[in-house]
């Protein structure tokens, strides 16, 4: 079932040279993603996930050991009681001081139940460990489609490719068929979605406090009324060192809240410097995208 996996592995031209448009396309068309891969047990790296030693080794430069830099986490514990007093006002605060010195904050308490985090990490682990068949009618490429599944998406030419797959569902105005959800984890998008959607007209408020505009400004703006989820799986890779799961990127939307499994791997850049971002179960990540910068 996986044979044409083997011919990305070693694809070269009459002249020795990669051939990196056929290895994407031979990828492509096994339509089984990096999990498909791992499960035809490949041992070597296919040359279309290599990446370039420069942007492999990449240390921060030298700092101060004495500097520990640690990504700010902001309590929303008793802002829902506050309307518009003194712990509303810190938290504001909190999150302008985050914004604009980070661009990054971790958020506790927010208000979303911890057993509808953890069902959406299980469910969507779940879905990328179905078997090839049951995810093969959603592999595609085509960005404009509301739910699909795929492995690297719009690589451009000779990029190497990050060794993850990803099942997307975005809700336009907020709103998504619940039919077109696979079902292995349709309830547990569902209900993750309807909390998110929730926190967003939260932080929508508070941002736009932070700005010095009014409470609903954001809101009017409707600059966040469409969101797409983007669950991403990593399959345990042959030689992790030449390669990245995600690469160095920065988040063109307004916003993104980034929920973590157990795992970990997170890096943020501050200060010119790579910062660790542990996992803290319940928690989530606020990201400040370009538009909103």
């Amino acid at each position: 079932m996986y044979c044409v996996v083997s011919t990305t592995m070693a694809t070269l031209s009459s002249n020795g040279h990669y051939e990196w448009a056929k290895q994407v396309k031979a990828f492509d068309e096994t339509k089984a993603g990096v999990k498909g891969l791992v499960d035809a047990g490949v041992v070597k790296l296919p040359k279309l996930f290599v990446h370039r030693p420069e942007t492999l080794n990449h240390p921060s430069p030298p700092c101060n050991d004495t500097v520990q830099f640690e990504l700010p986490t902001i309590d929303f514990t008793g802002l829902e009681n506050s309307g518009g007093g003194a712990r509303r006002r810190e938290i504001v605060d909190e999150i302008r001081k985050a914004s604009e010195e980070w661009g990054f904050f971790r958020i506790v308490n927010h208000g979303v139940p911890l057993r509808v985090m953890d069902a959406m990490l299980d469910g969507i682990r779940r879905f990328h460990e179905q078997p090839q068949e049951a995810k093969t009618h959603l592999y595609s490429s085509v960005s404009t489609r509301s739910v699909l599944f795929n492995s690297n998406v719009s690589l451009g030419d000779l990029d190497p490719a990050c060794w993850r797959d990803l099942l997307t569902c975005v809700f336009r105005d907020d709103t998504l068929d619940p039919q077109a959800i696979p079902l292995v984890c349709r309830k547990e998008v569902q209900e993750y979605e309807k909390c998110m959607i929730e926190l967003r007209e939260t932080m929508a408020e508070l941002l736009s406090e932070a700005l010095g505009l009014g409470r609903d400004y954001l809101s009017l703006m409707e600059c966040m009324k469409s969101e797409a989820l983007a669950c991403l799986y990593y399959p345990v890779c042959p030689e992790p060192e030449l390669t990245f799961g995600t690469a160095k990127h920065s988040d063109t939307m307004f916003l993104t809240l980034l929920l973590q499994d157990s795992i970990g791997g997170l890096q943020i850049v501050h200060q010119n410097q790579w910062v660790d971002v542990p996992p803290l179960r319940g928690a989530l990540i606020a990201n400040i995208g370009d538009l909103m910068q």
